[in-house]
């Protein structure tokens, strides 16, 4: 049985923006290895700390998610066309003659190209994600066969509404009169007047980029745009390697935060499900919808919406993903942990700030200390702060309930045939979370940390003392602790004394219960 999904490719030429991002390269890779008739891919690079676009394509075919492509298809790579640009430029950078060819050749736009910094100043996201979408929107009404064009937003673009429906509802602000106003705003002036405008929005970005959806649904149907929101994205689950991944956004630099024992507590409401989905099943998604889309026989009146989240499928809790990373992280440990990877997640907010004052800020002052005792550069107080921002932001979606409306994402594996099925897998209820998480905590070793499965022996040895020591350290803090009570508390220096020899010879604290004994 032929692909339907790859005959319709047939020939097609595509435009990708951010297509050095983790979602754009694993896009291309797709693309080019399942679809071997398609025609040119079209990826939007600009040039990057004395890199020219053609240097990062270079060195992007040498990652290890280009392998298959690589050692199968070769021929392929020919296929891709690294096009010089910037969404923060007009008509987005591109010299006039490739801008040409653009226009007459390509069919379908997948536009990825965003700021993913949650914490970004106000102005840097609108301009992004805002007026980059505005921008790329601009391009593709000049594309002459354009039969689809794809809007990667986000699932929680929508923090005000409890159930997030397959559409695009109103914006808080005209997305219009909100950049007019930043362009000639500065950040600082932006920033004071951002709490008004953001509203319920936590962070620049969910705001940033719900905006740019309004302007996406204002250019339909002149043309055939369509919004697609994954919710946050992890690792692949199996193609083209299981765990690639090539950033510490999101759940794997936690992970690996966690793993080195740099990140101690989190503030996370653990009984909530995981809002997840792996990579490579929405990119899957994403190829496939164009399709769905231009075979239907009549455009709807409303631009479509596809919220590539489990929505009611899986249950799966922050708790239980947790229980099985920490389990894993001791199978396979990270090399040069800081500390015994034995963090946890707090659902009370104060309980949370106790953890990370005496976890996080005290030991990294401490470290600071020792390193200027020792005449060397001083980090880890800097890295607490840079992680404390991500943590802050990040916990804003760890403890809220999300809940989506999936018709049109779930309705999408029944409209391809047998062969498009094992090409374009999308069922989230396959993926068996053990061996999932596994292959993260794995891919996050090899491709984001670039350790060794061989060095595995003296991962294990380190973390193997590092579980003494934490042990040892943990008993002298609560004998401190403990020391201190019974010092200024009288009652509980009186309970302590019936405990006779079993407290009499506990250090510190024996000393006082029982003094001149």
């Amino acid at each position: 049985m032929r692909s339907e999904v790859n005959e319709w490719y047939k020939g097609r030429n595509v435009l990708v923006t951010g297509a050095s991002g983790l979602m754009g390269k694993v896009l291309i890779e797709k693309l080019l290895y399942s679809i071997p008739d398609i025609g040119c891919v079209y990826a939007l690079v600009r040039g990057k700390r004395g890199k020219s676009p053609e240097t990062r394509i270079e060195e992007m075919w040498k990652l290890p998610l280009f392998a298959r492509i690589r050692e199968e298809k070769p021929h392929v790579m020919k296929k891709l066309v690294p096009v010089t640009g910037d969404i923060l430029s007009d008509n987005l950078g591109i010299d006039s003659d490739k801008l040409e060819k653009i226009y007459n050749e390509v069919s379908i736009v997948y536009h990825f190209a965003a700021t993913l910094r949650l914490e970004a100043p106000l102005k840097e996201g609108l301009e992004m994600n805002t007026r980059g979408t505005k921008r790329v929107l601009d391009l593709a009404k000049k594309v002459k066969n354009l039969v689809s064009f794809v809007h990667l937003s986000t699932a929680f673009c929508y923090p005000d509404y409890e159930r997030l429906a397959e559409k695009v509802h109103d914006p808080p602000e005209n997305p219009h009169e909100v950049l007019r106003a930043a362009s000639w705003l500065s950040e600082e002036q932006l920033d004071l007047i951002a709490p008004s405008l953001m509203k319920k929005h936590p962070n620049s970005y969910t705001y940033s980029k719900r905006l740019a959806e309004a302007l996406v649904r204002e250019a339909y149907p002149e043309i055939p745009a369509v919004v697609v929101r994954p919710s946050i994205v992890t690792p692949s689950h199996k193609e083209p390697v299981p765990g690639w991944v090539d950033n510490l956004n999101g759940p794997v630099g936690l992970m690996i935060g966690a793993g080195k024992g740099v990140i101690r507590s989190m503030h996370c409401c653990g009984h909530y499900h995981a809002e997840v989905i792996p990579v490579d099943i929405a990119i899957n998604a994403l190829a496939v919808i164009p399709c769905h889309l231009d075979k239907k026989a009549d455009r709807s009146p409303e631009i479509p919406v596809f919220n590539l989240t489990t929505g009611d499928q899986r249950k799966d809790t922050w708790k239980e993903v947790l229980d099985v990373g920490k389990a894993t992280v001791r199978k396979y440990p990270f090399e040069g942990p800081l500390w015994y990877p034995d963090g946890n997640i707090r659902h009370n907010k104060f309980f949370h700030e106790l953890c990370v004052f005496f976890y996080h800020i005290v030991p990294a002052y401490l470290i600071d200390f020792l390193m200027l005792l020792f005449g060397q550069k001083r980090f880890m107080v800097r890295i607490q702060k840079r992680i404390s921002v991500g943590l802050e932001v990040l916990q804003y979606f760890t403890t809220r309930e999300w809940w989506f409306d999936t018709d049109r994402f779930r309705g999408l594996p029944g409209t391809l045939n047998e062969t498009d099925l094992t090409l374009y897998p999308m069922d989230v209820m396959k993926i068996q979370i053990e061996p999932y998480i596994e292959s993260c905590m794995i891919g996050g070793k090899l491709y984001c940390l670039r350790e060794r499965l061989e060095d595995l022996p003296k991962a294990r040895l380190q973390n193997n003392i590092l579980y003494f020591l934490d042990l040892a350290a943990s008993a002298f803090f609560y004998l401190l602790m403990l020391y201190w009570l019974v010092l200024y508390v009288p009652p509980l220096r009186s309970t302590l004394a019936l405990g006779g020899p079993l407290v009499r010879y506990l250090p510190l604290v024996g000393n006082v219960v029982f003094p001149n004994k």
